[in-house]
């Protein structure tokens, strides 16, 4: 019994030492693979019950484990949409082949890393067919209420690369200095005009006429202007005017003193703005609060528009994509405006290590894993998105190196445990009667 068990034992340890053997191999081919993640062989014991004083060897078993959860190096790409995942969490993706199909929702798999590049249809994939997973935006750019312990929500990142854009232009600050010897007694009374463009909502350029006509008193100065808004979308129609006083005081002359309201959208003078209707909807314009020398001015004798600023933009092509590190993907636009349009959650586990590995260096979640949750990149446990990078291969060559001579050493050494009992079954098979 105990010699028949030597030679199980041995043949258990050949078995043992070609399985690690087998996960050490696997780490080498993969050290060059992103997003590997090594495999660990443990070594455990059989012990047999033993009565006496004889001793039956048990042998030895192994089990193999994928550390999911170790994460490798980032390395620097010149791709804005080669993503890795820095720190804890992983990103949603999908097979090309049930994307192409088309025929319901997609099965999430999950991945650290990946070098995503538009297809033909536009969809961000990679050259073994990943295709990055989502939630799309609203046209304002902002993300719905999705559920987030299901993949329901998400589908498929889809970039148009003839996609055309234009914001409207809804808020505008005028910074302009009227000449104060306009408003005093002798003066021409010469209107000054300025014209301001903005872009309707169809990306379409348009202007706004502001009129400034002083009003010149008979003796001293009036300090006084009407100003006259214009807009050509609504064919030169006047869609606002109002009354300035200036102020002449030492500590602040030149800044306005009142604004009064002939007609369009009131002045508030909290906020130094009026609200005006043109032919798009509502426009909000400031000139600056009384008191303060941000806006409208009085000063000296010249006129000059110093500081003109709105919002809005014409239309623009798209010429890229780009993906912060709280996951949300923007699309970039030569006119210099970008606009959000996915948002890429990260995909988090109580036992990553206890999801099922798939190849392309890809899981699917299990009940050994536990229920997964999504969550906004930089939020809660997990880290955050890393664009121009890839994460290296965990496995650590020398160190398997260094693994796989033992290997050798203990197989080598099982071998000759077997060959030992060989030749003491054939010592006792030789003894004579």
């Amino acid at each position: 019994m105990t010699i028949s068990s030597s030679l199980n034992a041995g043949v258990a340890g050949l078995a043992a030492n070609a399985s690690r053997l087998a996960s050490i191999s696997d780490n080498i081919a993969n050290s060059a693979t992103y997003g590997y993640r090594r495999v660990e062989t443990d070594f455990h014991s059989m012990v047999l019950s033993n009565s006496g004083r004889a001793y039956a060897a048990g042998g030895v078993r192994t089990t193999n484990q994928r550390l999911i959860d170790q994460s490798g190096s980032l390395v620097t790409t010149s791709n804005a949409t080669d993503l890795s995942v820095r720190g804890r969490g992983f990103l949603p993706v999908a097979r090309a082949t049930q994307v192409g199909v088309g025929n319901g929702d997609t099965t999430m798999y999950l991945s650290t890393t990946g070098s995503f590049r538009t297809d033909a249809d536009g969809y961000l994939r990679t050259e073994s067919g990943l295709t990055l997973m989502g939630w799309p935006a609203l046209a304002d750019g902002s993300i719905p209420t999705y559920p987030r312990d299901t993949s329901a929500g998400l589908v498929p990142v889809q970039v148009n690369a003839n996609q055309f854009t234009g914001e409207p232009t809804t808020r505008m600050s005028l910074g302009v200095n009227l000449p104060a010897v306009a408003t005093s007694a002798g003066a021409s009374g010469e209107v000054e005009e300025l014209s301001v463009e903005y872009f309707d909502n169809l990306g379409t350029s348009e202007n706004l006429s502001v009129e400034f006509s002083p009003t010149v008193p008979a003796t001293g100065s009036s300090n006084a202007w009407t100003m006259v808004i214009r807009d050509s979308a609504s064919g030169d129609a006047v869609v606002g005017e109002y009354n300035l006083i200036f102020d002449d005081g030492r500590s602040s002359g030149g800044t306005l003193a009142s604004v009064a309201t002939v007609s369009g959208g009131g002045y508030d003078p909290t906020t130094g703005t009026m609200i005006v209707d043109v032919a798009g909807g509502p426009m909000e314009i400031n000139i600056g609060r009384p008191g303060e020398s941000g806006g409208l001015t009085q000063l000296s004798d010249s006129f000059a528009p110093l500081s003109i600023s709105k919002d809005g933009s014409p239309v623009g092509n798209m010429t890229s994509v780009e993906v912060d590190e709280n996951g949300f993907v923007y699309a970039l636009f030569d006119t210099g405006v970008s606009r959000r349009i996915y948002q890429i959650p990260l995909v988090d586990m109580p036992n990553p290590n206890g999801m099922v590995a798939l190849d392309q260096q890809t899981y699917l979640p299990s009940p050994d894993s536990g229920t997964y949750f999504l969550w906004d990149a930089g939020d809660g446990p997990t880290g955050d998105v890393a664009a121009y990078s890839r994460e290296e291969s965990t496995t650590d060559v020398a160190g398997e190196l260094t693994t796989m001579i033992k290997t050798q050493r203990a197989y080598s050494s099982n071998a000759k445990v077997i060959q030992t009992v060989d030749e003491m079954l054939q010592e006792t098979t030789n003894i004579k009667r």
